[in-house]
């Protein structure tokens, strides 16, 4: 992976405060695949862009993620640490197109990707009323619509604008088949709690969590400038360009002074 430098993940950071979700996992994919254009971001397979931003944590931040959980029985906070390695150790790497049979239904369909993401959300469609409240359901038959490359229904094709409403266990079964060829796509934890032993699930967001380390990182990096700038003069590019044990040293002859 290439490596990003502090002023190139730092105006990732400025980038990302006025986006949410899908729009700061692209900043961060960016900045895990600096020479990649966007189009090629949004078309890679959802479990290779988090193997991505796992990788990018892991050289920015390091190899443990500590996780705080809460219980979903009797709400104690659970904490522990993950290894990122482990984590995602032996996932599948899925290429091609893959292909159910449910019934009179046969479907072969793709991996969903983050520009299919973003287009099957009711948001993305302008959708209100009754269709955003639908909700979840809506935005997985949308996304199971725009993955289906063909379908047929006791040998006949079924046109696009039936895909949508494809029988649910159809739909359960492209789902299961999609869990398991790109696993990596939903890190799912299954956490026992030690006070009274209840298995509680959790989805670990690598986006959320990375953005939220990097948000924190930012704010120390500009606090490092503002406190060496007013001290020494320097610029911003100047103080960047410290590395992190002799901009410690000068931070601590600033405290001492």
């Amino acid at each position: 992976m290439a490596m990003t430098g502090p002023a190139e993940l730092l105006a990732t950071w400025e980038a990302g405060l006025g986006q949410h979700g899908q729009g700061r996992a692209l900043l961060l994919h960016r900045a895990a695949r600096p020479a990649a254009a966007d189009g090629e971001l949004l078309s890679v397979p959802l479990g290779e862009r988090e193997a991505d931003l796992f990788a990018l944590r892991r050289t920015l931040f390091g190899e443990r993620l500590q996780v705080r959980i809460d219980c979903g029985r009797c709400a104690e906070a659970m904490e522990f640490d993950l290894d990122t390695d482990e984590l995602l150790a032996g996932q599948p790497r899925w290429e091609g197109p893959l292909r159910v049979a449910e019934g009179e239904w046969v479907v072969e369909f793709r991996l969903p990707t983050a520009a299919d993401l973003a287009a099957a959300s009711p948001a993305a469609s302008g959708a209100s009323g009754a269709e955003a409240e639908a909700g979840p359901a809506l935005a997985r038959r949308r996304l199971l619509a725009r993955c289906t490359l063909s379908a047929e229904r006791a040998g006949k094709p079924v046109a696009a604008d039936g895909l949508t409403a494809l029988p649910e266990p159809v739909q359960r079964r492209l789902a299961e088949a999609v869990e398991q060829a790109d696993p990596a796509a939903e890190v799912t934890l299954k956490v026992a709690c030690p006070e009274c032993g209840e298995a509680t699930l959790a989805e670990l967001d690598i986006a959320s969590y990375l953005w939220t380390e990097l948000d924190s990182w930012a704010r120390d990096q500009l606090l490092d400038v503002h406190l060496l700038a007013t001290a020494y003069g320097w610029s911003e590019r100047e103080i960047l360009a410290l590395s992190p044990l002799r901009r410690r040293y000068y931070l601590e002859l600033c405290a001492d002074a």
